[in-house]
């Protein structure tokens, strides 16, 4: 994939969980307030329409107040690449004020586990620039390892 290191963030990580858990995870409403945001904050609502152009809504609470968040997905490939956006609403109707494009990319990793690339793209330098100063890695790392944590207890 060709990332613009002023428009993209990203990170890769190895998870000690299969693929295909991670999969499963991003694409059921009932994972996602497990792991979507960091602790203490929460996920209080998901809805999920998983096919292109399908809803992907969550409401998150953070410090008391409740904040709507309604995508799409874009592209899906399964146990592959996860894409949505915050661009669009369903129905393809443009957001107000977009804020990124998510891109997942999972691998198959030695012993079983999954390789997980995360990018965060904007549609310009000081959008990325704002979630880089929000804590895009610090943040983006802790829902990655709540994921994880929360996927190998699913394992047992």
């Amino acid at each position: 994939m060709d990332l613009d290191p002023k428009t993209d963030l990203s990170f890769t990580r190895t998870l000690s969980v299969p693929r295909a858990l991670v999969w499963e995870c991003w694409t059921q409403p009932r994972h996602i307030p497990h792991f979507f945001v960091p602790r203490p904050h929460k996920v209080t609502a998901c809805d999920i329409d998983l096919r292109v152009g399908g809803r992907f809504n969550t409401t998150f609470e953070v410090e008391g107040n409740l904040m709507d968040n309604h995508g799409v997905w874009l592209e899906l490939i399964e146990n592959e690449k996860l894409v949505f956006t915050d661009g669009y609403t369903e129905g393809w109707k443009p957001a107000p004020d977009p804020f990124m494009t998510a891109i997942l990319i999972l691998g198959d990793a030695p012993g079983g586990g999954t390789t997980y690339t995360a990018i965060a793209r904007h549609r310009s330098s000081e959008k990325a620039e704002i979630h880089k100063n929000m804590g895009f890695y610090d943040g983006w790392g802790t829902v990655v390892t709540q994921l994880e944590d929360y996927a190998r207890g699913l394992m047992k």
